[in-house]
């Protein structure tokens, strides 16, 4: 039901203290076959509680999950590091949602519209 997933940029939100609960969120695009594109906004926390919940969910296929690209603490708002950090989530993502296996799943399904 999908053709392609892209990240399209991210934006760091600021916590309440400075340098302190800061975060990253994920502005993404689904395009889907029908042709209409669905947004979708993730955290990185997100994206690993995909990956786990998949792994439990289809043991046996974790072998066709690529890895979530690597957390830095020192790295983490810098823009290179960022935008390695989105290359690697768009190559999962679509990964993911183009694998027959795991694009009907509900585990997916609950990522993608919570």
């Amino acid at each position: 039901w999908a053709k392609q997933v892209t990240i399209d940029d991210y934006v760091v939100v600021s916590g309440t203290a400075p340098g302190l609960g800061a975060y990253v969120v994920w502005n993404c695009t689904v395009e889907t076959l029908d042709g209409g594109p669905m947004k979708i906004i993730k955290r990185y926390s997100e994206f690993e509680e995909l990956r786990h919940r998949l792994a439990e969910t289809f043991p046996h296929a974790t072998g066709s999950m690529p890895p979530l690209p690597p957390k830095s603490i020192v790295s983490r708002f810098r823009p290179r590091f960022l935008a390695r950090r989105m290359e690697g989530l768009k190559y999962f993502l679509n990964c993911i949602m183009l694998n027959p296996e795991f694009a009907g799943s509900p585990v997916l399904k609950e990522f993608l519209f919570s």
